[in-house]
């Protein structure tokens, strides 16, 4: 005969997950959410699925996607207990690779794990994830949070995002009407962006030494805390606007792998390479500090880093001039890094 059990019965709760947090984070991220909303948005937070209607005004639309993360520029976060930008990095991870055929980013979705979940860092990231979103006109529609007990170290947390934009099929920007002499432009990095952190903190935390409050010389007064935190530049705005003011024939957001993998992803005819000019743009001096700190080689500084250019545009040389007003009228910095020349070696040249 089995006898009666004395222990207490146990719930979700006993096992690590709280449905009342993740209801209690729901609340908090309704209305960070209800401000992003664009008018195509049928469905608020807290379904099952999100519903947007295609924007009117496109012929033949297509719809463009693209996932990504951030990486272990999270890690800063944890450090620093700071989780306010971090959100803006993902939002801008992926509605930049979003634009550069020329789409409007429409909405986004993100996807929040963890160990246990803190309703008030999740909301704080949550609210950078809203900023990016409004930066970017794309509506926050909605997505997951994962609470996942001894899979993910308490206090940390990892994060994914998943935007879905819209461009005329006629207006899509492709790299095919590259030529030789084309311009290539470069849009000013905000630092490291979300790439390249595990050779930064090999170099500056565990080979320098230095700490997050660390002010050396090159950051010009800011804690190296705040330069690698710093987020990710957003730059649909100002590139949606150089697409309708000249004609934008190539665009690559530059991401992991640096100036050298992501700027020839643009070229759709292997008898092209960019040729890129040393010297014409500003070099932010935390990649000096990298590069000196850790006897980088430069070869190996371009192919990690976006090296102060975090976005290229390729334009027929006629336009060059329009298209820098207009970048700097939407508050870009922008330069001519190269152009296009006939290829003879490497994609990506640099002289």
């Amino acid at each position: 005969m089995t006898k009666p059990s004395t222990t207490q019965p146990l719930t979700y709760g006993d096992a690590g997950v709280s449905i009342d947090a993740g209801n209690r984070l729901v609340d908090r991220i309704r209305p960070l959410a209800r401000a992003t909303r664009r008018p195509e948005v049928l469905s608020d937070i807290g379904g099952f699925s999100g519903l947007v209607a295609i924007p009117t005004g496109y012929r033949e639309p297509v719809l463009v996607s693209s996932t990504d993360g951030v990486g272990t520029k999270l890690r800063l976060a944890f450090e620093t207990g700071r989780h306010d930008t971090i959100g803006i990095d993902l939002v801008a991870m992926n509605v930049d690779d979003i634009v550069v055929v020329g789409a409007e980013p429409l909405y986004f979705l993100d996807y929040f794990a963890c160990g246990k979940l803190e309703v008030s860092v999740a909301a704080s990231v949550i609210a950078g994830i809203a900023e990016g979103c409004k930066r970017s006109g794309c509506a926050l529609i909605g997505g997951e949070t994962a609470e996942m007990p001894g899979f993910y170290t308490d206090g940390e947390y990892d994060l994914a995002g998943f935007a879905v934009g819209v461009v005329e099929r006629s207006a899509i920007i492709d790299g095919s009407r590259i030529a030789v002499g084309d311009r290539v432009l470069g849009l000013g990095s905000s630092g490291l962006h979300s790439n390249g952190y595990a050779l930064g903190r090999k170099v500056l935390q565990e080979r320098m030494g230095l700490g997050l409050d660390a002010r050396p010389a090159e950051l010009g007064g800011r804690t190296l805390a705040d330069a690698l935190l710093e987020p990710t530049r957003i730059y649909v705005p100002a590139v949606r606007a150089l697409a309708q003011a000249v004609e934008v024939r190539g665009m690559a957001h530059v991401t992991g792998g640096g100036l050298v993998e992501n700027p020839p992803r643009m070229l759709r005819n292997d008898t092209l390479a960019i040729c890129f000019s040393l010297g014409t743009w500003p070099v932010p001096g935390l990649f000096e500090l990298i590069r000196r700190g850790g006897d980088v080689a430069p070869a190996e500084m371009r192919r990690t880093f976006n090296l102060g250019i975090g976005m290229v545009a390729c334009v027929p040389e006629r336009d060059v001039p329009r298209a820098l007003e207009v970048l700097a009228e939407r508050g870009e910095q922008a330069f001519v890094i190269g152009e296009i020349v006939p290829r003879t070696g490497e994609p990506a040249e640099f002289v």
